[in-house]
């Protein structure tokens, strides 16, 4: 599709490259549409084939028959694949896919015009103007039997010499059956269904065919390029088929085995809305669940892409969601990060319908549970329990456990009022919901108070954990500071802490509450001097999700080493304490900032330590193999005895390595899959304390999955 501004005409492969998309392949789009301003349907397909001239007509011909890049629009070829199916199928496709060069960048009711027109050039019409909300019910005319017959003959291929069949690909699809909560509970060791490949949130794979006697013999299987942008994704696989969510809301199927795409989904955004990445999408039943930019959550057909539902989460302003959802007894849920008053927000719907069900705000105010926290400030003005990292689910108790952060507005909550209380909740909590309800089953406040932006947002884990000889179900978490707290997972209740050692602002931690004591001098404000205070805001454990591997009841944790000076600054500051932060060393640093450990639950004590120049950017994944893999700023992936620590391979990458890593296996061979494409906390800063990391000039994404040699 296309003229240049010149009326120039340029040859573009429209739909060339996309032949099986117009010829009844796998891909599939969505967008939102605007009203045409014609007055009736035959003036709309008239403004439609003046449209198509301009935009399409070099690649498909004028007449939608003779073009020499892309397949034919009209007739008995195009008819038997595309007759009797919905418009509505073929509109999303180009709306968004097309012009190449400027895909999806027509108005609106531009593509509702041209598929008036393309609709009229094959017989059909329709009682009323064309828009993209209105294309379901019709259809394009069925295509005669002789036309089915001849359907593998197409405007680019000859019937004198056809070309012969390719060869057979495996139908990835044909035995599907809907995602179960067992299935996510405790998933087939083939697959990787969820966000940390349980509901349980454990980053651990059971499959052990690559393992630590081969995994230096590791290769690149396939790779596949995603749109350049920030990517934060951890991919999802199930039954051979490969999910990942990529920049511009776009989401692909691929065959796992090879990187063939099967279906390509794509959201229109609307004008002003910032496209941003997800930590997570979601596999339930027989649809994909991804969270949009815009703060809508999607249900898409597993098998197809094509878009079931479209529901808007939440309006408030401010409101972002790079968490991702997660979905539990046939609910979807959404966290929503925020630093306006208001707080951060829970949303949920149901899984089949995206029926709204309950919502639930992180930042207690004045009358509800928690609401007298917050040193006597008035409920409007409450801001922070932003919530920007998936949920896990425990099927054993049926509760969706999710993290809150702190806030920025600290000044308020710093000194305590008399007769009132500081704690803030529900910054720095534990929340355990009944999914179906809403219902707050109980919470822990990891830190009260929270004064340092050392946030306890991250991942929750689920496992069992030796407590006094007996084994006991544990939620297992930790915040910037390096401090992981194991709570019981039915009621709440605090059992131990576990220090990584890169702290230095808590001098003691209750052993019946694990209320952890701040040391007053370590209290920063502009008030005050210069603070330094250990580790930075933006470092420490941050982001990335740790790995727990339950037969040893070792969690594995990667960290960023670095201190940070808190400045009083005049005027507006980070922290409304009036200070900034800077990044600083640690005392008697070696220069060596990332950090990487396995810690033994039981004992509290760190098993081993790796140390590098270069920061963390990905989390950790573990497998039966003893293997560890993980990625650093200076882009190389790399795996690691999970029993010493030891390096046995690395890989450089295109990107900084900004997800966390998969495993998976089909037809029983297993792959390593990882996505690039820096963007998340991680990936800024350090480049300012360390010249030499440089972020790639431009962000590209990849998909890389690697393997043995057959």
């Amino acid at each position: 599709m296309g003229l240049s501004d010149t009326g120039r005409r340029r040859p573009l492969l429209a739909l060339a490259a996309g032949v099986a998309a117009l010829s009844g392949g796998g891909i599939a789009f969505a967008q939102q549409g605007g009203a045409s301003a014609a007055g009736d349907f035959a003036v709309q397909a008239e403004q439609g084939g003046a449209a198509f001239a301009q935009n399409c007509a070099g690649c498909h011909g004028a007449d939608l028959t003779s073009g020499r890049f892309a397949p034919n629009l009209k007739g008995p070829v195009f008819l038997a694949k595309w007759g009797g199916r919905p418009l509505a199928e073929l509109h999303a496709y180009f709306s968004s896919a097309m012009p190449p060069n400027n895909a999806g960048g027509l108005p609106d009711d531009t593509y509702a015009a041209i598929a008036a027109f393309i609709l009229k050039e094959n017989g059909g019409t329709a009682g009323h103007v064309l828009t993209a909300g209105t294309l379901d019910g019709i259809a394009l005319p069925a295509a005669p039997a002789e036309a089915r017959e001849e359907s593998g003959v197409g405007g680019l291929s000859t019937r004198l010499y056809p070309l012969p069949p390719g060869p057979k690909r495996p139908d990835r699809f044909a035995r599907y059956t809907p995602v179960t909560e067992a299935m996510l509970d405790d998933p087939a060791p083939a697959d990787w269904p969820a966000w940390r490949r349980s509901h349980r949130g454990l980053g651990y794979s059971p499959l052990d065919q690559i393992n630590t006697r081969n995994v230096g013999k590791l290769r690149v299987a396939w790779a596949q390029s995603l749109p350049p942008g920030v990517n934060m994704n951890e991919p999802l696989v199930r039954d051979g088929v490969l999910y990942v969510f990529g920049f511009g809301d776009q989401v692909f199927a691929f065959d796992a085995a090879d990187g063939t795409m099967l279906w390509r989904y794509q959201r229109k955004l609307p004008e002003g809305a910032a496209a941003n990445s997800k930590k997570t999408i979601a596999l339930y039943g027989d649809k994909l669940y991804a969270a949009t930019s815009d703060n809508h959550m999607v249900a898409l057909d597993a098998r197809t892409g094509r878009l079931v539902w479209d529901v808007v989460l939440t309006d408030k302003p401010g409101m972002r969601n790079p968490g991702g959802p997660l979905v539990a007894d046939g609910v979807v849920m959404q966290g929503f990060a925020n630093n306006t008053p208001g707080g951060g927000l829970i949303v949920a719907v149901d899984a089949e319908t995206g029926k709204p069900l309950w919502s639930f705000e992180t930042v207690a105010k004045p009358g509800q549970p928690g609401g007298d926290t917050w040193n006597g400030l008035a409920g409007e003005l409450r801001k922070g329990g932003s919530v920007w990292t998936s949920g896990s689910y425990d099927a054993e108790t049926g509760l969706a456990l999710w993290g809150v952060g702190n806030t920025y507005d600290t000044a308020p909550l710093r000194d305590l009022k008399p007769g009132l209380n500081n704690d803030g909740l529900y910054t720095e909590s534990t929340l355990a919901f009944e999914p179906r309800t809403g219902k707050l089953v109980w919470h822990y406040q990891h830190q009260k108070n929270d004064q340092y932006d050392l946030d306890w947002v991250f991942d929750r884990v689920i496992g069992t954990l030796t407590v006094d000889g007996k084994p006991q179900r544990v939620v297992i978490t930790g915040g910037k500071s390096g401090l992981f707290d194991a709570l019981d997972a039915r009621t709440g209740r605090y059992i131990k802490t576990v220090d990584m050692g890169i702290q230095d602002y808590i001098d003691r931690i209750d052993p019946v509450t694990g209320d952890k004591h701040v040391k007053p001098e370590k209290v920063p404000g502009r008030d005050k001097g210069p603070v330094f205070v250990c580790p930075h805001g933006g470092g420490g454990r941050n982001w990335s999700p740790t790995s727990y591997v339950q037969a040893t009841q070792t969690l594995f944790v990667n960290a960023r080493d670095v201190c940070m000076d808190m400045v009083p600054a005049p005027g507006n500051a980070f922290l409304t304490t009036g200070v900034n932060i800077r990044y600083a060393a640690p005392p008697d640093s070696d220069g060596n900032f990332g950090v990487l450990q396995a810690i033994d639950m039981r004992s509290g004590k760190v098993k081993w330590e790796v140390r590098r120049r270069q920061t963390p950017d990905m989390g950790v994944l573990t497998t039966a193999g003893g293997l560890l893999f993980t990625g650093w700023m200076d882009r190389q992936f790399v795996a690691y005895d999970q029993a010493s620590g030891k390096e046995l391979w690395s890989s450089g990458v295109s990107g900084v390595p900004n997800a966390s890593a998969i495993t998976y296996a089909v037809d029983g061979k297993q792959y390593v899959a990882m996505v690039t494409g820096h963007g998340n906390p991680l990936s800024l800063g350090i480049p300012d304390v360390l010249p030499e990391t440089q972020l790639p000039p431009v962000n590209s994404s990849t998909l890389y999955v690697f393997a043995l040699p057959d």
